[in-house]
This record gives C-alpha cells, structure tokens and sequence, in this order.
C-alpha cells in the first residue's frame, strides 16, 4: 500500500478530457523536477494518458520510465487535496480507494515509513486495523516520523493552492469568478511575501514570538487564505446546485493549510520551528520528541517489531516504548565478516580543519582507488566536498570516475553494477538501500564520521533537551548508526570480499571509538594503508581472472 500521491487520479483525468484541456497535463515552468531524461515533458504526459486507459492499478511504478515530478502531479492528488471518495465524482473508481479496499482484505501489508507516519499524524485514519507493526530499517524511525508528525510549509505549498482555488470556482457570474481570482491573487504576493521571509532565515530556527516580521506575514497570509476559503466555499457550487470536484479540492487543501498555519502561529515547547533551504526555503515543524506521540499510537497499542542491521543502542526507548517490555534480540549475520572484509582506519590523514586534508585526502583516495582497480563507491558528508575531491582524483587516474549528479540515481547504480572499474563518488543519499554484490564493487571510502550538523535546528533543540549526555545520547548513535549502514554497503553476499576505509583519524583516536567500532561489522581492523593496498590487489586480480575464464569459456 502507497501514499495517495502514487496513484493516477481518475477524476483529474476526466476533467482534463470532459474539458478539452490536455494541455493541463503539461508543466508550463521547463524548471525543476526529476524523471526520464529521454523524454520531454509534454511526451512524458501523452505517455501518462495512454497507459491511464490500460492500467488496473493505477500505481505510477507500473510506468516504463520514471516521470517528471511536476508532471506526474498533474495527474495525481496529494492527500492534503483529495476530499474523499464519498464527496467524489470517481470516488467509487478511485485507484487509491481500491488500494486502501485491497489492504483492509489482507492478512499482511507492507507500506513505507513516511505512510505509517500519515496514519499516525491522522490519528489511525490511514492504515486498515492491525495487531502487530514490523517497521524494518528501524534506524530510519525517528527522522522520519519527526517530518511526518510534524508540517512543511513553503512558497510552492501557497502557489499550489491558489491555483487550486482559481480552477475550483463554478460560478460563471463574472464578479464571482474577479473575487476568487483577487483573493487568489493575494495569497500569491504572500507566498512571495513569505519566501523572501525564508529566504533571510535559511537555516536558523524561528521563534514567532521575538520575531515579529515573519509572523506579521504569517498573519497576513492566515488572513488572506481565510477570505479565499470562504469565496471559494461560496462560489464552489455549479447552476444545478453541485458541488465542482475541483472546489472540493481546494476546500481541502485550504482546511489543511490554514490548520498547519494555525499550529505554526502557536507553537508549544514541544516543537521546534526552523527554515530549511533545499531547492526553496521551507518552514518546517517538527516535535522535539516524538516518543509520547509514539507510545500511545503504537506501544500502548499493539506489538512492535523494530528491526535492522544497525539498530541504535536505546533506540526503543528512545522514541516511546517502555523498557521493561522491551526484548532486544541480536540474530547474527550469515557472513564471515572476518575473512570477507578488512576496516582501514586512516589515522595518519590530517585533522580536517587543516588546510592540507583536502590533498591529503584525495592522494589516500587515489591510492586506494587505484589499488581497487576501482569498484569504488566514496560517500562524503558534504557536496560540495565531493564535488571537489572527485574532480582531483579524476584528474590523477585512469580508471572511469563517476560524480553523483552527472546521471540520475538510477543511472549511476547501473553503471557501477555493470561495468568494471568504475567508482562511484556519491553523498547521503547513497549510504544507505545500495545494494552492488559481487565483484563491481570491493572498496568502500567513507570520508568522515557522520555526525549531524552542530546547527541542525531540530537537533540542537533535542541536544538542549538532552543536557550534558546530549553527545552520547543524541550524536553518538546517530552517527554510529549511519557510519555502520555506509559500511555496509560493502559485503551484499556471502563471496563478496573487500576494504572498508573510513579516513577520519578519530575512528582511530578519539575516546569514543569503540562504540563507533562495535557498531560496525566485525571485520578485521588495519591503520596500514599498505596492508589495505595488498588486500584490494588480491581480490582485483581474482576478479580480473574469473572475467578472463569466463571469457573463454564464452569464447
């Protein structure tokens, strides 16, 4: 079972067709988005609108390539729009209500985290009823449902439902139509408004109390989504006294935006309020603590299974289970992680704050890489580090270098499966759910520690609430978690052999190593770059000979 955002929503299409209007399915803005690279937007829509007419399901992952963000949302609805099967013209055809139908019949179902935060969020509205919870890749849990129980608000959120609003009017009286178009118009110079709000806070954690700009906006947004709810509401209603779809979508989405607002404007010592900037500002909200949240939506509910290869120490605990009815249970691992695999710490490297690590750095990488043979995969804490760091090791060696951004995901995961000696230099989105076995991949370069940001505003806020043992409590298993999920990108199989090189001297040094160390695969240890070297020629040139016998066997 999926978000509702991942089905083909059958009455957008029918308005688009009934209005003769195909040209809705094609984004205006050739900016932003990700999809098939192959293919144009407009192409990618007549594509959509073909495989609509066959389609039992519905599910976007049925498509043959993977579509623009902005054009797949001309065809779907988010769960803040959609007002319901009942109230829909397609609800009885819906393909996310026949999802949900099919889920209620079934004996197990599997959904995604960032679902099973929507049902908690709703209050238990989204999932059918069930006895016991399995969440897998638990150390994800808590990021996670901190954005899911939380809310995000941006430009493009405002942007979004205006335009919900002008298309949603029914009313053909020319007044009717100017007052919604006006109302609509406002809440867009708001959205601007709020932007370059965010904009000139990008990063900080906000406080509406003390600052009094960005709630004077937020106010006057509040203000401006009132009056358009209530013209849309009044004009929603075509001549024979039926309610538009289109207008119960805005209605929605306009309920949804103006309570998120309304949490925002009153925001409790229990959340945190923070600017993030990705591709544009957004304001988020998040709970400090999501453990209250969780005891009574799921401990005090029902069993729960949290499983992983890296569970953090007290992670149960930590996000609302009790600990007397708390079972920890290590199951061991099929590999021979001792003969399969070596962990090479480079503690002779430079502290990072010297000028001089950068080089460092790229010289150790570029030994290694070229003792690998490459079948690299180098994963870095900051972009632009990689950024820079691929491109001087590029420019050192032979072997092909792939830059994360230069293809699409999915591309760069083909090509490191596939083709020999190539290495991949990727950031956190690579950590974790890479999965190359066999030979097209034997070296593992971990740049540093992944400690959190020390400005992350939600962490701070959780490390201010933690006290002195913040480090040890919020850090420290943070980073120790996702330092084992890189490393374990490494072993996949039970032939798989390879070198994990972390070239962060305090794996090494540092007082809290060892619980660094113990949360990571039991591989053999080494600071002996040489006996790294040796380890990672032994296994290029066994795989260089398979390649050649297989060769000839072919031949």
């Amino acid at each position: 079972m999926k978000g509702r955002s991942n089905y083909l929503c059958r009455q957008r299409l029918r308005e688009a067709k009934e209005s003769g209007r195909q040209e809705e399915f094609v984004p205006s803005e050739e900016t932003g988005g990700e999809g098939d690279l192959e293919r144009s937007r407009p192409e990618q829509a007549r594509a959509i609108a073909d495989w609509a007419e066959s389609t039992a399901t519905g599910d976007q992952a049925e498509l043959d390539f993977e579509p623009d963000a902005r054009v797949w949302s001309s065809f779907s609805v988010s769960p803040e729009e959609c007002p319901g099967a009942f109230q829909c013209p397609s609800g009885s055809s819906c393909f996310a209500e026949t999802a949900r139908q099919r889920a209620a019949e079934a004996d197990i179902v599997v959904v995604n985290i960032h679902l099973l935060g929507a049902h908690l969020a709703s209050g238990g509205t989204v999932l059918p009823e069930h006895d016991v919870l399995i969440v897998d890749e638990a150390h994800e849990l808590e990021e996670i449902l901190s954005k899911s129980l939380g809310v995000s608000i941006s430009a493009g959120r405002l942007r979004a439902v205006a335009a919900l609003a002008r298309g949603g009017r029914s009313a053909k009286d020319h007044n009717a139509t100017e007052e919604v178009d006006q109302a609509a118009l406002l809440v867009l110079d708001s959205a601007s408004d709020v932007e370059r709000a965010l904009v000139a806070r990008s990063g900080d954690r906000v406080e509406f109390a003390s600052d009094q700009e960005l709630a004077r906006v937020i106010e006057t947004l509040a203000f401006r989504l009132e009056r358009l709810d209530a013209l849309v509401r009044r004009h929603s209603r075509g001549e024979d006294g039926v309610e538009n779809p289109r207008s119960q979508r805005a209605l929605s989405a306009l309920a949804r935006l103006r309570n998120d607002l309304s949490l925002a404007q009153s925001l409790s010592d229990e959340q945190v309020a923070w600017v993030e900037f990705g591709a544009r500002p957004s304001l988020e909200i998040a709970p400090i603590d999501i453990a209250p949240a969780l005891s009574s939506g799921l401990f005090d509910k029902m069993p729960v299974i949290l499983t992983s290869a890296t569970v953090p120490l007290g992670l149960a605990v930590r996000v609302g289970a009790k600990a007397e009815m708390t079972d920890a249970v290590d199951v061991g691992s099929p590999f021979n992680f001792d003969e399969q695999a070596m962990l090479y710490c480079a503690a002779h490297l430079p502290d990072r704050r010297d000028p001089s690590s950068e080089t460092a750095m790229v010289d150790e990488i570029t030994a290694l890489v070229e003792a690998a043979g490459g079948r690299a995969l180098v994963l870095f804490t900051a972009r632009s580090v990689m950024e820079r760091v691929g491109a001087a090791v590029r420019a050192q060696i032979s072997l092909p270098i792939l830059i994360q951004g230069e293809r699409a995901k999915s591309a760069l995961m083909s090509v490191l499966s596939e083709e020999a000696e190539v290495s991949l230099f990727a950031t956190m989105g690579f950590w974790q759910g890479v999965d190359v076995p066999g030979a097209a991949l034997s070296l593992v370069i971990i740049d540093r520690i992944p400690f959190g940001r020390p400005d992350d505003p939600l962490l701070k806020a959780r490390r201010a609430r933690a006290g002195s043992s913040a480090f040890r409590v919020i850090d420290l298993p943070k980073a120790a978690s996702l330092l084992a999920q890189g490393s374990g990108r490494l072993i996949r199989s039970a032939t798989d052999r390879g070198v994990v090189a972390v070239l962060d001297p305090r794996l090494a040094t540092a007082s809290y190593r060892w619980e660094l160390i113990r949360a990571l695969p039991p591989m053999r240890r080494t600071r002996d770059r040489a006996e790294a070297e040796a380890f990672l020629r032994e296994i290029d040139a066994q795989a260089k000979s398979s390649q050649a016998s297989g060769d000839v066997a072919r031949g």
